[in-house]
């Protein structure tokens, strides 16, 4: 079977003639060495602007904090792609984005526009509430959202679904929320400088408490809305094109909303930024981490539902389907295959685990008519890219089937008929094994003469 299909084309590398394929690769040289050197020069930009508000030292200090909650939150992100993961480089270009061009986008736009307003009222300090509440609302959910749009429209074939939005969505917040609590916690600690405060009731302690402890989650929670309408809209037919610019738009402007009430919490009176967080954003918070866990368990329902067709093909063992359904079976199989063959044997079952997530998440797509054009060619890249990797694969999979398969449901025979279930069929019990006396209940033979 595996030699009746014809060499496919690399994912991502176009078909054609030597000159097309050198177009495409001058193409995506220039794409990326375009997008590394703006956000190259973003960062050394944002670089130089933090560190002049805070000083060095504080600069330092607000680096150091800032930090601690970034490992925890792209952990949690990269966690929920589990099922289906997309490429590093799609996060690492989302993380820069947010850390880099997004905040400097935010902090140019927001001083000028807070400038602006002070020169164009006589209250200053309405100036920086209009802009903590309006301005800054619109101008750093637009510029997080550039980030998934770009994913959406250039790594199209990575983005498929809710969960690649909120993911995508997700890092690139965290990026931006870690550069702006460099700020802050650099800028509040210049301050402990001044004023000679130290321990718990500085202001940095403060701040630390506020921005790292109990709301990290806050720039990602706005974010991640943008990113479920781009998800979506990767959900909808190409024919659906109004449907596919309104869902990201509404998306947005549910991020800006929450935005701008999660910033005017502090005009609400005393108490006002503790009943935001209490009444608005936990349960907010609650409501979209059970969408994204529900979102991840019906992918793993999708997974089960569509690989039975290529296992009746030939293309997968038949255990297979149930383990690549199952989150425990596909870690079982991971190490099954590392201890009997070694890392690359490890690596090889995890990279089939995730071809054979992404073509059931094709077949899906083509069943309902949104696979696109191209829905053929990368079937075919799939299944080349699977059969490849079957000798590591299948052993670990089969192990990791029988390792958590449910166990068999109880014979409802009794024990005492000495027979086990089914050996004669529904009704070549010997008389009395229905656990009635032979005489009540006869037993009935069709095979016997």
């Amino acid at each position: 079977m595996a030699t009746s299909l014809p060499p496919p084309t690399p994912p991502g590398f176009p078909a054609g003639g030597p000159r097309r394929r050198a177009h495409w690769w001058q193409r995506t040289w220039l794409r990326y060495a375009a997008l590394t050197t703006l956000l190259t020069l973003s960062g050394l930009v944002i670089l130089a602007l933090v560190r002049r508000q805070t000083g060095t030292e504080g600069f330092l200090v607000g680096l150091g904090l800032a930090v601690l909650p970034v490992p925890l939150l792209v952990a949690a992100f990269r966690w929920l792609d589990r099922v289906d993961p997309g490429p590093w480089r799609n996060l690492l270009f989302s993380f820069a984005w947010g850390a880099c061009a997004a905040a400097l986008i935010a902090i140019v736009a927001n001083s000028f526009a807070t400038q602006w307003i002070a020169t164009a009222t006589a209250d200053p300090s309405h100036a920086d509430t209009l802009g903590a509440t309006v301005i800054a609302p619109v101008v750093e959910e637009s510029a997080k959202a550039a980030a998934v749009l770009l994913v959406f429209l250039f790594r199209r074939r990575d983005f498929t679904g809710i969960v690649d939005g909120v993911v995508i969505a997700g890092v690139t917040a965290t990026g931006f929320a870690f550069t702006e609590n460099i700020l802050y916690l650099g800028t509040a600690f210049g301050t402990d400088q001044v004023t000679g405060d130290t321990g718990i009731f500085s202001v940095t302690a403060a701040t630390f408490f506020v921005r790292v402890i109990m709301s990290p989650f806050a720039h990602p929670l706005f974010t991640v809305l943008t990113g479920i309408g781009f998800g979506v809209a990767a959900l909808s037919a190409d024919r659906q094109q109004v449907r596919r610019v309104l869902l990201p738009v509404t998306g947005l402007l549910l991020a800006m909303g929450m935005h701008a009430v999660w910033n005017g919490s502090s005009t609400f009176g005393e108490y006002g930024f503790f009943a935001v967080y209490a009444v608005f954003m936990v349960p907010v918070f609650g409501l979209l981490t059970w969408l994204a866990v529900w979102t991840r368990q019906r992918e793993l329902g999708t997974v089960r539902a569509e690989l039975p067709s290529y296992a009746m093909a030939g293309w997968l063992a038949p255990p297979e389907p149930f383990a690549l359904g199952s989150m425990r079976a596909r870690r079982l199989a991971r190490k099954y295959a590392a201890r009997h063959g070694g890392r690359d044997a490890g690596r090889a079952v995890a990279e089939y685990e995730a071809y054979a997530t992404s073509l059931a998440f094709l077949r899906h797509r083509g069943r309902r008519g949104r696979a696109g054009a191209d829905f053929a060619v990368r079937e075919r890249e799939l299944l080349h890219e699977l059969w490849a990797r079957r000798e590591p694969a299948r052993p670990a999979l089969a192990y990791a089937a029988r390792a958590t398969a449910p166990p068999p449901a109880p014979s409802p025979w009794p024990a005492a008929c000495g027979y086990p279930h089914g050996q004669y069929g529904l009704y070549g019990h010997p008389q009395g094994c229905y656990g009635y006396p032979a005489p009540q209940y006869p037993a009935y033979n069709p095979y016997r003469s």
